[in-house]
Parts: C-alpha cells; structure tokens; sequence
C-alpha cells in the first residue's frame, strides 16, 4: 500500500465512523422523543383521573425533608424559603444548611423567621464539615423551620449535613434558587406510595426556568420567556432535555441523572449507599452509585420521573457564569462515568448499564469532541481540494435542520401539554430562538464543553462560582413601570 492508498483508506475509515455516529445520534434522539410522546400522553390521561387530596389526607403519606443547601445565596433564599411554605403536604420539615457562607444569606434568614439556636444532638450518620449550631424558627408559621450553620465544605457536604439532621422517610434536595410549584411534593411523592413491586429509591420532575417570570410571596405568578436571550435559548434547552430526554430514559428505566435543582430520595437508601459524594457533579454521582448499590445487593427498586414543570430556577445571563455552569456540568459527568466505569455495559447493572451509561458516554461526554474533531476534519478535507462547497452546506443545511426542527418538536411538547406560556408572542420568542440556536448557544456550548474536557484533564476540580441576579417581584415590576413612565 503506497502513501496515496494508505491516506484514502484513512479517509474512507474516518468518513464511516463520522457518519455512523451521526446517524446514530440522530437516531438515538428521534428513538427518545417518539417513547417520551408515548410515556406523556399516558402520564397525562392516567393522571387526569387523580385525586392528590387523597394523599394530602391519608396517614400513609410518608414524612419528606426538605433541604436546601445554601453559600452565598442573599439575593433568593427568602424567596426560596417563602415558596416552600406555599406548597400543599402536611407532613414535612424544611431544613436549610448555611454552607459557611460569606455574605449575608443567615442573616437575612434569621431576620426574616426569627431564627433561634437550640440544643440538638446531631447524629454524624455521613461524615461532614464541623456544625457549629442549629436554628429553628420561632414563627408558628414557620414551626418546622431548622437552619443549620455550619463550616464550608461545598454542596454535597452540605446536604450530607442536612441528611443527618433529617428524620423523615424522605427527602427532597433542591438549589436555594429554586421556587417549587404548591403541588412539587404531593406529585414527587405519589410514585413512592403506588408502586407495589419494586422499592421506589429516587424521584425527579421538571425543571424550568424562571428568569423574567414574577415572584410574589414565594410563589411564580406570572410566567413569561426570559428577555435575555441566552437565558431564553436555555429554556429550549432544559425542555429538550427533561420532556424529551429524561422521560423516554425514566421509561426505559437508564435514567442516571436527576436535577440537583429539585429530587426526592430514599434516604435510607442514601445514607447506607454513604451519602452525597464530594464531586462536582454529586446529583448525577449519587443517583449512579445508589443504582450500583441497588443492582450489586440484588434488590429490585425504581427511578421514577415526574413530567410536570415542579420547580423553577434561575438561568445565568451572561457567558462568564454560563462558561462556569457548564465547564462544571462537563467536569461532574466526566468524573462520574470514570469512577463508575464498571457500570459500562454490564448485565448486572441493567438499563443503566446497557442502555443509560454507554448513552452518556457516547452523547454526552464524547459529542463535543467528536464534534470538533470532525469539524477540523472537514476543513482539513476542504483545504485540500477533498471536499467541495456544495458538500459542505447541504451537511449543514441537514444538521440545522433537524437541529431547529428537535426544537420546535419541543415548543410543541409543551404547548400540549402543560402550556405554561400563555401569551402566543412568548411562544413565538422561543421558536425565533430555536432559528438562531444552532448559531449562538450551540458553539458556545461546545466551546465550554471542550474547555471541561480539558480542565478536567488539568485536574480542575473546582465548583466555580455561580452568581445570582435574584427574581423580579410584583413591586419591583411596578417600581420600573413607574421609572419608565417619568422617562
């Protein structure tokens, strides 16, 4: 074989691995979205018929905590606190854990529900950073209010701290920039109590996001597209990836990740599989390891998913935060598949180790690279007369295509079915932004993608710090009408 031959079969080689690659994730997504149509058309015709009063009244519903780590979180967890008290169960604690934090966030909570320390003995379960008091609330209304302060140790320390705190059956962690819907735990709760042939150990929902959406006494009372346009590409983003990925994964029952934004969890379950990790991506590595621990100890059990929006969180605004947030997301998945590498098409492990890992590995750590290398390929290919310009642009015109239309296949998910977006000018926001996606949040995306794989290898281990703007209030809105109207 001579250099010409050898460079040919190079090239024919790299050709059918881009190829099938592609065609398998086209493949692979188109497969997904079709179950999740399927999954929430059943969802919504089975739940039209449930009464939730049932499980408010009955004595069977089981005890939830819930728990919200928080550093440096000022700007939105009255809010966060405020919206919890509005949602509708009966037997439940709301246990807050400063994580050391720096700025104002426990005085601001001591201010707002008079908090008071008292003695408890707490049972060091899951080792964590030195507590140095427990608060309760003296409100009445607030009855069921502990705080606990405690050295800085991050977020899965954090919650491990809340976890040992806790004594309920359940409990629900969720991001201080969270605001729950009224019907979040009664919804979480229910697939703990119908299921009969498999312990349920975990339960995730729906996330939006609430960035331009009113917040007034804790709860969301106007939702609205956010006006920032990398916020409002984020909200295509999260629908994608929660009514059309993670509710076709919940099906095929490979669901290895849920939000650490909002999830219920078993929590003897957590506390024998040794509670939250030290990582950087702990939502992900605890639902991976308590599945390990479940499979390896040959007990039948469930990840069950909720499609109903249930929580709404803030979405960074600018590149800096965003370019955090995702280098972070990247660094988490990474360090999760490789310390559970023997999950990697294992019988013994199931969907999740057949179907759910080898999808994460292949479509969520390898895409970007695979993306970048072919996209260095085919400039190398053109820059050396392999390649013409009509190739080129009708590849591009496909992938933009099918890019646009997955977005808009979302938009309509949602129209569907939950319609949160009551003005069609806000629908009309998002399908604009589903136009221009694939040109400004796909590379940026891929750029931080890139730069985690790279960090990672760096040996970044780094949370990084994720800033918030805080959620607009019914009296702010009508403080900048007034400016507006002077102007």
């Amino acid at each position: 074989m001579n250099y010409g031959e050898f460079i040919r079969f190079i090239s024919y080689f790299l050709d059918g691995i881009f190829i099938s690659y592609a065609f398998l994730l086209i493949f692979s997504y188109t497969t997904l979205s079709i179950i999740s149509g399927v999954a929430l058309n059943y969802y919504l015709k089975k739940n039209s018929f449930v009464d939730y009063n049932v499980i408010l009244d009955s004595p069977l519903a089981p005890s939830v905590s819930v728990l919200v780590p928080a550093f440096n979180e000022s700007k939105t967890i009255v809010d966060n606190i405020e919206s919890i008290y509005t949602i509708h169960y009966n037997n439940f604690d709301v246990i807050v854990i400063n994580d050391g934090s720096t700025d104002s966030t426990f005085e601001d909570m001591q201010a707002a529900f008079k908090l008071e320390k008292v003695n408890f003995a707490v049972n060091m379960e899951i080792p964590t950073k030195e507590v140095r008091g427990v608060y309760k609330s003296m409100l009445s209304t607030y009855s069921n209010l502990v705080v606990i302060d405690k050295e800085n140790g991050g977020k899965a320390d954090a919650l491990n701290a809340g976890i040992n705190v806790s004594d309920k059956a359940l409990f629900m962690a969720i991001d201080a920039d969270s605001i729950l819907e009224p019907d979040a735990v009664l919804k979480l709760v229910k697939p703990f109590l119908e299921r009969t042939d498999r312990r349920v150990i975990a339960a995730g929902g729906v996330v939006r996001i609430a960035n331009s959406c009113l917040v007034e006494n804790g709860r969301i009372t106007n939702v609205k597209v956010p006006r920032n346009i990398l916020a409002r590409m984020q909200v295509l983003e999260y629908t994608r990836s929660f009514l059309m990925g993670r509710m076709a994964w919940a099906q095929l029952d490979g669901l290895i990740i849920i939000s650490g934004a909002m999830g219920m969890f078993d929590r003897e379950v957590v506390v024998q599989s040794g509670g939250y990790a030290h990582s950087i991506g702990e939502d992900m590595e605890l639902v991976v390891r308590i599945r390990r621990y479940m499979s390896e100890n040959r007990e039948k059990y469930k990840i069950e998913y909720v499609p109903d929006p249930l929580c709404w969180t803030e979405a960074p605004v600018n590149l800096k935060v965003f370019g955090r947030q995702r280098s972070r997301w990247t660094r988490g998945t990474i360090e999760t598949l490789t310390d559970h590498s023997k999950i990697f098409l294992s019988p013994q492990y199931g969907a999740m180790g057949l179907l759910g890992y080898p999808f994460w590995f292949l479509f969520e750590w390898l895409a970007p690279l695979v993306e970048v290398v072919g996209i260095i390929y085919m400039i190398a290919l053109f820059l050396t007369d392999n390649l013409s310009v009509s190739f080129i642009l009708v590849t591009s015109l496909f992938v933009y295509t099918f890019a646009v239309f997955f977005s808009t296949w979302a938009i309509l998910y949602e129209e569907l079915t939950f319609h949160r977006y009551e003005r069609k000018m806000d629908v009309f926001r998002l399908w604009i932004a589903a136009l221009l996606e694939p040109f400004i949040l796909h590379p940026i995306s891929l750029f931080f993608a890139v730069k985690g794989n790279v960090e990672y290898l760096m040996g970044n281990r780094s949370w990084g710090k994720m800033e918030r703007k805080g959620f607009l209030h019914r009296k702010e809105k009508i403080k900048k009408n007034r400016f507006k109207s002077l102007d």
